[in-house]
């Protein structure tokens, strides 16, 4: 490799060690030590050990959020992936209208993420929202229901808003791995007498199974690490009924100014999706070596 080529690679290499490398590295050694506010104004931080990790790890706070993310991560993932699926099916045939279908429904994907949250935050204000105006015009609601500040509701209600964002993203990478099955599978397929759902099941998904496993991977790495969308909703309440790991780093760290417990909560959080996609790509490479 020329010289003159390490010139060009080396711009992308700082920005990496600038806003990954550096931070991570940071919050990790935090982790490691007793730090408040003042040791973050004017530097240093006794060294406290696991004293941080064991707090967290036995705290009631920490065990709860982990508790509703696993909770809110598992139902919007299985939501998102079984809407992206639907989705893809249905825009896997021809019909007059799809392209334009296929590009509003990508709408709710490519707006970011506070507008998104936003727009789900009038929609179920108690109030003003669109949600209880719709249901009292059906005759299905008698009273306002405050979505966002019942403790029953607010849970489902970020995982709703979370599916309608996240759901485009697993339709576009289905649909992608729906259109590169040979049809010539179907067809004999239907030659020797299956019916749709027979194809679907026996054919389908095991032949979209790798695609599947993949953006069910990605569809949790994303959803697991969600802050901005829930913080913007509800701040994590009422209580901590909407208060996932995420959350929980944030008020450690930027409400309660315990810097090094924040810290461990962040690289806790960091360890569940890194061991996950480790499980993954070890699958990924046996199945290839098979």
């Amino acid at each position: 490799m020329p010289p003159v080529a390490y010139a060009f690679v080396l711009p992308a290499v700082l920005f990496m060690v600038a806003t990954v490398l550096y931070p991570l590295a940071f919050t990790v050694d935090l982790s490691f030590r007793d730090v408040g506010l003042r040791e973050i104004v004017a530097g240093g931080g006794e060294f406290a050990g696991l004293a941080n990790y064991r707090a967290e790890l036995g705290g009631a706070e920490f065990r709860s959020a982990l508790w509703t993310s696993m909770v809110y991560t598992v139902v919007s993932v299985a939501l998102s992936f079984a809407a992206g699926l639907a989705l893809a099916v249905f825009l896997n045939h021809r019909f007059p209208g799809r392209g334009l279908l296929r590009s509003a429904l990508l709408v709710a994907w490519v707006l970011p993420s506070v507008v998104s949250a936003n727009i789900w935050r009038w929609l179920l204000d108690g109030t003003y929202g669109l949600l209880n105006a719709a249901l009292r015009g059906l005759g299905l609601l008698d009273a306002d229901v405050f979505w966002l500040v019942q403790p029953a509701t607010a849970l489902a209600s970020v995982i709703v808003a979370t599916v309608w964002s996240t759901a485009p993203f697993a339709m576009i990478l289905l649909l992608a791995g729906l259109q590169s099955i040979p049809g010539p599978v179907h067809e004999a397929a239907t030659i020797d007498g299956a019916g749709p759902w027979q194809r679907f099941s026996r054919i389908t998904l095991p032949l979209l199974r790798p695609v599947s496993v993949t953006v069910l991977l990605l569809l949790f790495v994303t959803t697991f690490k969600t802050f901005d969308t829930i913080y913007l909703m509800t701040r994590g309440g009422p209580g901590d009924a909407t208060t996932i790991l995420p959350i929980h780093a944030y008020l450690e760290a930027f409400s309660f100014f315990r810097f090094g417990t924040g810290a461990a909560a962040t690289t806790i959080m960091l360890l569940i999706p890194l061991a996950l996609s480790l499980f993954y790509f070890r699958a990924l490479r046996r199945e290839e070596v098979a």
